[in-house]
């Protein structure tokens, strides 16, 4: 029978699939405090992680039985990142689903794949790869220095202040209402972040700090 970690599980997150994206989730939900159950089928990459994670287990995420010994319904999250495997993948969001956990997140490495965990009990799909490959494509260009996109279509990104903004406030650049999106910061070299006001002045140099929908913000960026 498996061991079944004793957690204090409050926001804690159950990691299924270790390969290179679910182990830097796993390590990066550690970091930040979490309580964090990770596992994976192969005994190798187990015992490579064990000296990493402090609750590492080797277990068939296909297995409903071996899912329900380690009461993986007691964690708020669930990250299931087997991308490789289409079917352990599907399988392991069915288990989940009918087990009742309240949070699935799973990694797709297509739409196809997307969909079908959606269908069976996903309540978020991640696409990692096309999701980063965005990100960069607007890095590489220049127009943007940091991009993050939020499955609602709204997207928050750090981008250099166009000209109509130098050395006036934000209240008589009117940002908002010209362009549908807000600042919501101010970060200038070699001083703290600037929360923005309406009397916040943008001197040339300034990134700002956006926040609206996709497209506006790209528009905007576009500006500069």
């Amino acid at each position: 029978m498996l061991a079944k970690p004793n957690f204090v599980k409050s926001d804690s997150v159950v990691v299924i699939g270790l390969g290179r994206f679910g182990a830097s989730v796993a390590r990066s939900l550690v970091a930040s405090g979490h309580e964090v159950l990770a596992m994976d089928a192969d005994e190798d990459i187990v015992q490579e992680l064990a000296s990493e994670l402090p609750h590492v287990v080797r277990a068939d995420s296909t297995d409903l039985q071996a899912l329900q010994q380690l009461s993986v319904t007691d964690f708020s999250h669930a990250v299931v990142s087997i991308g490789a495997n289409l079917e352990a993948s599907v399988l392991t969001v069915l288990n989940l689903a009918q087990m009742g956990m309240k949070d699935i997140w799973a990694k797709a490495n297509s739409p196809q794949h997307g969909r079908i965990a959606e269908r069976v009990g996903a309540h978020h799909v991640i696409y990692p790869e096309a999701d980063m490959g965005e990100r960069v494509a607007h890095l590489v260009t220049g127009k943007m220095m940091d991009f993050i996109e939020f499955d609602d279509g709204f997207a928050i990104a750090k981008t250099r202040a166009p000209m109509e903004t130098h050395n006036r406030t934000l209240a008589v650049s009117n940002v908002r209402k010209k362009h549908g999106i807000t600042v919501v910061g101010i970060k200038r070299s070699h001083q703290d972040f600037i929360h923005a006001k309406p009397d916040t002045e943008v001197k040339p140099g300034d990134h700002l700090i956006l926040a609206g929908p996709t497209p506006l913000i790209k528009q905007f960026a576009a500006l500069y």
